[in-house]
C-alpha cells in the first residue's frame, strides 16, 4: 500500500464516485455537477438526540486521536483551515472541564470515534447554540456533547472572527429555526456562520459554476499529501466531515482503491 500511497497527489472532486453521476442529489434541491454519498444532514447518523437515551459512559474512551486526519483548506492560495498538530493543540477534553475554559462567542468541536463532529457556539451560562437534527437548539453543553469529548476550535479557520456578543446574538437568534427554515447544512457551517458571518457556509453561498477554487489537503503522512478540489465551501466542508467520520486510515484506503481501480480501466483501455 506504501508504493500506491506515494502515487495519491492530485484530483479534481469531478474523479471522485458519487451516488449519482447526474450531479442531483435526491434529497435536496438540484445541484450543479456534485453528487454526495453520505447523508444531506450529517447529524441524523447519530444513534440519539439530546435529552434522549444516554450514550455509552464509556464513549469518550473510543475516541482515537491517531487516526484523525490533518488537513489544510485554501480558497485559491490563502490557506482559510487549518487542522494540524503542527498548527495548534487537537487534545479533547469531557464537556465538565470544557466548561472551566469556555467563553461566550467560542466554537466547540464534539468528536467521537465513527461520528461526524458536532459543532456548537458558546453562548454563556453552561449552554450552547447547535444545529441539530434540522433545528438550531440551545441546550447545556453537556447534553448537547451525548458523552462525547471535545475543544475549542475559534482558529482553524483563519477568517477574521466577529466580536463575541456578535457571535453569540447570531446563535441566539436562530434558536427554533427548523427544517426549510435553515440556511445551514450542518453543525459545523451554522456554527461557523455565527462566527464569521460569511455567506460560504449557508447552502447556495456561491455558484457552482467555472473553475475549482478550494482545494483539500489531505496529509496522509509526514511527506505525502493528496489533494482535492470543489466549487464551494460547503461541498468542501461535507466532504471533510465524512472524512472526519470515517477516520484517517479508511480515507487512505479509499484513496488506494480508487487509484487501483483507475489502473484497471487504464490497462483494460489499452488492450
Amino acid at each position: 500500500m506504501g508504493n500506491q500511497v506515494e502515487k495519491l497527489t492530485h484530483l479534481t472532486y469531478a474523479e471522485v464516485p458519487t451516488s449519482d453521476p447526474t450531479g442531483v442529489d435526491q434529497e435536496d434541491c438540484p445541484r450543479i455537477g456534485v453528487s454526495y454519498i453520505f447523508s444531506n444532514d450529517d447529524d441524523d447518523l447519530e444513534d440519539n438526540v439530546v435529552g434522549g437515551s444516554e450514550k455509552d459512559p464509556n464513549q469518550e474512551e473510543n475516541y482515537d486521536k491517531c487516526n484523525e486526519l490533518e488537513c489544510s483548506v485554501f480558497y485559491r492560495d490563502e490557506c482559510v483551515y487549518e487542522k494540524s498538530l503542527s498548527a495548534g493543540d487537537l487534545s479533547t477534553y469531557s464537556p465538565e472541564n470544557l466548561l472551566n475554559k469556555c467563553k461566550p462567542g467560542d466554537l466547540v468541536e464534539f468528536v467521537a470515534k465513527n461520528q461526524y463532529p458536532h459543532w456548537t457556539v458558546y453562548v454563556g451560562d453552561f449552554q450552547v447554540v447547535h444545529l441539530h437534527r434540522a433545528e438550531i437548539k440551545n441546550d447545556f453543553m453537556t447534553d448537547a456533547s451525548q458523552g462525547r469529548r471535545g475543544r475549542i476550535v475559534n482558529d482553524v479557520y483563519k477568517f477574521k472572527p466577529q466580536k463575541p456578543e456578535m457571535v453569540v446574538q447570531n446563535a441566539m437568534e436562530q434558536v427554533g429555526a427548523r427544517d426549510r427554515e435553515l440556511s445551514w447544512r450542518n453543525s459545523e457551517c451554522f456554527a461557523a456562520w455565527c462566527k464569521f458571518g460569511k455567506r460560504e457556509f449557508k447552502i447556495g453561498g456561491e455558484i457552482r459554476i467555472g473553475k475549482q477554487p478550494y482545494s483539500l489537503k489531505i496529509q496522509l503522512s509526514e511527506k505525502k499529501s493528496h489533494i482535492l478540489e470543489f466549487q464551494s465551501m460547503e461541498d468542501l466542508i461535507m466532504e471533510r466531515r465524512r472524512n472526519d467520520q470515517i477516520g484517517k486510515n479508511a480515507v487512505i484506503q479509499e484513496l488506494v482503491s480508487h487509484l487501483h481501480s483507475e489502473e484497471v480501466g487504464t490497462d483494460h483501455n489499452a488492450h
